[in-house]
């Protein structure tokens, strides 16, 4: 297995261009099974996880052309069911947890729709009850074999038929599988608690322009009257909010003046306004980030002076993605910051390899965690840790890319299944960073 050396403490200078967006990606993939013509995706992002996909969508008999730099056509004329019922589908279905959103489409389409129990990061339990329970609402028949993890769902004779529904969580996932269904549904389907993402409103657009007729995009009610069939279209994806938080967290921990380029600022939402919040100075240059040289950056309280929460909501509440993120860009700052991680119970677990570095951390419980700044009086120690799931492995990359002396991660497919060439872009800016 791979893992980076990092030699930390170097101020980095330059532009960067996020990628495109994973999660956008995962939904957008899946919706190529639901029409036998041609499919157009562009600025797809060249990271392992939705490498995976695509590999998926191959073996499901989607014919599959690159274009290159990002742009690949997918058309999904001649697709084999029955893959899905292999001991090969079931290994390959199971270490993506993206592959979920393959279900709605091919139950649409098809008739029927299987996945093993799927994976993606271990940040505590992530349930797919949101998803079955709208298939079912739709009139599929649902199963579980308990024994090798395996779900399904399949049409009845009366098909699928539109219907009220209120999800039980703003599932971003659930939503995505639910609408895919629906599209291909008799009758009108009306959604509430939808998740209303950035990334949701994509492939609700994507869907439309495929002939679906989908109202209510942006909001957390959705309408959706089934159509017969769904036609071919081009389609591109929005740049990673996740990673460009990313960076703007690395530009603060490292002291380093950085532009992201090409952000689209609109769909940011209240990222910029959060990372503000812990002092950190944003520009917004056209549809460009310009993050000047921080000395020094003083986390805000509230009026009545008391310490900054930083929690994760559903949009457009600030992502849970990023708080790993604000977490080790707050052991720099000057002051003091409450996090809370509501979603997931053992994603704030990391923070064990920060206190080894030094960082001044408080784990409340499984849900919060107390940072009290250094205010760069301190710097972070080099160590050697190990990545344990995306957004952590990211987070640990900026502390030792800020700390003194040389940091090994270890377990670094974890960093690659969401950044793309990671150690490459960011030796483009001047870090001294090498895979081994």
């Amino acid at each position: 297995m791979s893992i980076f050396k990092i030699e930390g403490g170097v101020r980095l200078k330059g532009e960067i261009t996020p990628q495109g967006a994973k999660n956008e990606a995962l939904q957008i993939l899946c919706a190529v099974l639901l029409t036998p013509e041609k499919v157009t995706i562009n600025n797809i992002p060249d990271i392992i996880d939705v490498n995976k996909l695509i590999t998926l969508l191959g073996n499901l008999g989607v014919k599959i052309q690159k274009n290159g730099q990002g742009s690949i056509t997918f058309q999904a004329d001649n697709v084999n069911v029955d893959y899905l019922e292999t001991e090969a589908f079931k290994k390959e279905g199971g270490s993506l947890r993206g592959s979920i959103m393959i279900v709605g489409p091919l139950l649409a389409r098809y008739g029927k729709g299987y996945i093993p129990k799927p994976g993606g990061d271990k940040i505590g339990r992530r349930r797919l009850d949101t998803h079955f329970e709208g298939f079912i609402n739709l009139g599929a028949k649902f199963r579980y074999n308990r024994e090798d993890h395996f779900y399904g769902v399949e049409k009845t004779k009366e098909g699928l038929v539109g219907t009220d529904m209120l999800l039980d969580e703003a599932s971003v996932t659930g939503t995505a599988n639910i609408v895919m269904a629906a599209v291909l549904a008799k009758g009108v389907t009306t959604i509430y608690n939808a998740a209303c993402e950035p990334y949701l409103q994509q492939l609700c657009k994507m869907l439309n322009s495929m002939g679906a007729k989908i109202t209510g995009v942006g909001s957390n009610l959705l309408t959706i009257e089934g159509v017969e069939s769904l036609g071919g279209c081009e389609h591109r994806i929005l740049p990673d909010m996740i990673e460009i938080g990313s960076w703007i967290g690395l530009a603060a921990m490292t002291r380093s003046e950085i532009t992201i380029k090409n952000v689209s600022w609109e769909n940011l939402g209240v990222i910029p306004n959060v990372f503000r919040k812990l002092g950190i100075t944003l520009e917004r240059k056209g549809d460009d980030i310009y993050i000047p040289t921080h000395e020094t950056y003083k986390i805000k309280t509230d009026i009545d002076g008391s310490i900054l929460t930083v929690a994760d909501a559903p949009w457009p509440g600030f992502t849970p993605d990023l708080l790993s993120i604000i977490l080790v860009v707050a052991t720099q700052a000057d002051g003091d910051v409450l996090i809370h991680q509501k979603m997931f119970e053992s994603r704030l677990f990391f923070v064990d390899k920060l206190i080894d570095m030094g960082a001044k951390i408080m784990l409340c419980d499984p849900h919060r965690a107390v940072v009290m700044g250094h205010n760069f009086q301190s710097q972070l120690k080099a160590t050697t840790m190990s990545s344990p799931d995306i957004r952590a492995g990211i987070s640990l990359l900026i502390a030792a890319l800020s700390a003194k002396g040389t940091s090994t991660i270890q377990n670094i497919e974890q960093i690659d299944r969401g950044y793309e060439r990671i150690d490459e872009r960011l030796r483009a800016l001047g870090a001294k960073i090498v895979r081994a």
